[in-house]
């Protein structure tokens, strides 16, 4: 059997909030060179399984545009009698600081959000059903959500299609005042499709919707505009959103196992909303092995988008539209990331209780370019100061167990 580990990555935003909604869109899964080996290997024994017993204790740490991010994640899974598995995580992290926009028109903040998962998987023949409810709390903002999926293995076990659906429900409050409560309610919509090509070589197509409804900008963030009576030539009002969002993204993805044990990997997805943004990233990365116990890493993800049709870095006045953002992650922009990933594993006895443990290491770098906004904090003329960029660390170490 073979292990999974699913790790965070979270990238800068100007609030908590909107930490945790990039924090879920760039979520990114290492998988193991023996997981990438055995989906590519053509095998009559390659058919649904359940995933596999074991711990995970995490660390995770990001720092980036006076941001920093940091906490503890636990996981821990059990199969029962071969046909049902349980899992629990608890997630937790602490964001500091104060990004561009909070420097811009607020005070930097510290807050702590806690995340509790439960999931169970059932498997029946070559069917996989998954099924989960997270539930994430922080001072300001409460989210619940369930997840269902089903995964089909047939042709030989050489092909897999995989549905799923998720449903949240957010309420969003605001620090300092108590008779602030808005709603929100996201629907998540997603078809796979992979395929064992050759004994080398298997491929992959994804297709995910999401339907946003409610109140779906920050009660924090705040646009600009001309204001000739202010020492700086301008002011701020509170951003004004649409009340619904729909988005459909499509990716692409394949893995090749090389002669001499290692993988090559790559992906490309493009998305594109209802709010007129469009964005397009791809992935190239490279697995090799060294010995039985070592294994590396390296990858570099490339994303670049459009801005939303509502979004200005500066309004000429404070209602000049019925929507108006100047969230810096509407705006258009690019950015390139490059990971290194490190691990080591032992193996035990197979009678034994745990039969191997690893720990991992990774961290990536992280550097954004923006096209059309700017640094409000800066000494220039009102809509001609310094386009902004920022670059981010991200360290990740983490230890498994299996049993």
């Amino acid at each position: 059997m073979v292990a999974q580990v699913v790790v965070v990555v979270a990238t800068s935003t100007d609030t908590a909030k909107a930490i945790r909604q990039n924090l879920k869109l760039i979520k990114v899964c290492l998988v193991t060179l023996a997981l990438i080996v055995s989906s590519i290997v053509v095998s009559v024994t390659n058919a649904a399984v359940l995933p596999t017993e074991r711990a995970d204790v995490l660390y995770h740490a990001y720092e980036g545009d006076g941001v920093t991010i940091d906490g503890p994640s636990v996981l821990l899974r059990k199969n029962i009698g071969g046909k049902v598995s349980v899992s629990a995580n608890y997630y937790v992290d602490t964001v500091s600081g104060a990004s561009i926009d909070v420097r811009s028109t607020a005070s930097p903040y510290k807050e702590v959000r806690k995340e509790k998962t439960v999931g169970v998987d059932f498997l029946h023949n070559k069917t996989l059903l998954s099924t989960s409810f997270t539930n994430s709390s922080e001072n300001d903002f409460e989210a619940n959500s369930v997840y269902v999926g089903i995964s089909q293995d047939f042709f030989g076990d050489l092909s897999t299609i995989t549905l799923s659906y998720s449903k949240g429900w957010d309420v969003v409050g605001r620090r300092g005042d108590e008779s602030f409560e808005e709603e929100a309610d996201r629907q998540k919509f997603g078809f796979g499709f992979s395929q064992v090509a050759t004994k080398s070589l298997i491929v992959g197509f994804n297709v995910e919707h999401i339907s946003d409804e409610g109140y779906l900008n920050n009660p924090y963030r705040a646009v600009r505009f001309l204001d000739s009576s202010t020492d700086r030539g301008f002011s701020f009002a509170t951003e004004s959103y649409p009340r619904t969002r729909s988005s459909t993204a499509y990716s692409v993805n394949a893995n090749y196992y090389l002669p001499y044990r290692a993988a090559v990997y790559g992906d490309a997805r493009t998305y594109s909303d209802t709010w007129g943004i469009q964005a397009k990233n791809f992935r190239i990365g490279y697995i090799q092995p060294y010995k039985d116990e070592w294994l590396f890493e390296f990858f570099v993800r490339y994303y670049e988008q459009d801005k939303a049709d509502f979004y200005q870095d500066l309004f000429s006045r404070p209602n000049e539209f019925n929507f108006m953002a100047r969230d810096k992650e509407m705006s258009t922009y690019n950015g390139i990331t490059a990971g290194i990933s490190v691990a080591y594993e032992w193996q035990f006895s197979q009678t034994a209780i745990f039969k191997k443990s690893a720990v991992h290491f990774e961290w990536d770098y992280m550097k954004f370019a923006y096209d059309d906004f700017r640094d409000a904090t800066a000494e220039a003329p009102v809509g001609e100061e310094p386009l902004f960029g920022f670059s981010a660390n991200v360290l990740r170490i983490f230890a498994s167990v299996w049993y």
